[in-house]
């Protein structure tokens, strides 16, 4: 897959694609119907998928409370998955908008990128102001030469697929309603961090990651799915994973901490993939270390039960 994140600076081999345009946060199956009609819109094309760096909402709102479901190079991977040969990952600064409807369907789709046919979700808003519409798409597309599909929203227990609605999921605690609508469990990815050993003491090592930046599933402990994506360890393990701050011992930075069931091994430095198959229990305090090991101790034996059935 080939990333292109200037419009105005575009090679011969990265023009004449047929696009799905949008934030693409979680790449859910919205997101991935979307993706699947382009595909068939210009057969023979590249298909590609155009977003934005960083979302429009971080840089209208830089000090609100991390939303993201996913890094930028994590949303570019499953994109690859899914047979995306061009990602479009535009910088989205001033300059870029403050462009009207019209300037921005003809300086970015029509003239600088040459894209022969896009597609965007029934909702789609673009421009200065979100003032264009996906009707107006299709108005300036008749204009300046590129084919435009509307795609319906997708639903889900009579509510439409959305990034807000899989946050709210994860947010109280429901993964596998997350995973309806994703097409596949939400997945928490980064390098493994050096932690205060104090899982390796209570006989629990665990992997820790930063969820910096990430929206904060509720916090707890879930039975998960671990991929290792690199180093001599890598592989696909279950697991018990905690998110939080660690109230036993005074922690005030959230993060995820994950024990793999039957592993040895050194995984700092490594990338790892945490999927959350099922929320077990909140966070919580206890009287003392002997409570709190024989709960990991319960922990486990619930988060391997509920993973042997999958």
């Amino acid at each position: 897959m080939r990333i292109v994140r200037d419009y105005e600076f575009v090679e011969h081999q990265d023009r004449g694609a047929t696009v799905a345009i949008g934030n693409f946060d979680g790449v859910h199956l919205g997101h991935q119907s979307v993706i699947e009609l382009a595909r068939k819109a210009a057969p023979g094309a590249p298909l590609g998928v155009m977003t934005f760096e960083p979302h429009p909402r971080e840089f209208f709102a830089p000090d609100a409370p991390p939303f993201r479901l996913m890094r930028p190079d994590t949303r570019a991977h499953r994109l690859e998955k899914l047979g995306v040969e061009r990602l479009y990952e535009l910088n989205f600064n001033t300059a870029l908008s403050s462009l009207t409807p019209e300037e921005f369907a003809r300086d970015v789709i029509a003239k600088g990128l040459g894209l022969r046919h896009v597609v965007v979700g029934a909702d789609f808003c673009f421009g200065k102001g979100r003032a264009g519409d996906a009707e107006d798409l299709k108005r300036f597309g008749e204009q300046y030469g590129f084919g435009v599909t509307i795609a319906p929203l997708m639903e889900y227990s009579a509510h439409a697929v959305s990034s807000t609605a899989i946050r709210n999921a994860l947010s109280e605690g429901r993964p596998g309603d997350a995973k309806e609508m994703l097409g596949h469990w939400h997945r928490i990815e980064g390098v493994v961090i050096g932690g205060e050993q104090r899982g390796r003491e209570l006989g629990f090592p665990t992997a820790n990651m930063s969820i910096d930046g990430l929206h904060q599933p509720r916090f707890g402990v879930y039975a998960v799915l671990v991929d290792v994506l690199d180093g001599p360890l890598a592989g696909s393990y279950h697991g018990a994973a905690s998110i939080g701050v660690r109230p036993m011992f005074g922690g005030v930075v959230p993060n995820i901490e994950t024990f793999l069931f039957d592993f040895s091994g050194d995984l700092y430095g490594a990338t790892l993939s945490v999927g959350l198959v099922e929320f077990l229990r909140p966070e919580l305090k206890f009287d003392g270390l002997e409570a709190l090991i024989a709960q990991m101790e319960a922990d486990c034996a619930e988060a391997r039960t509920i993973l042997a059935a999958l």
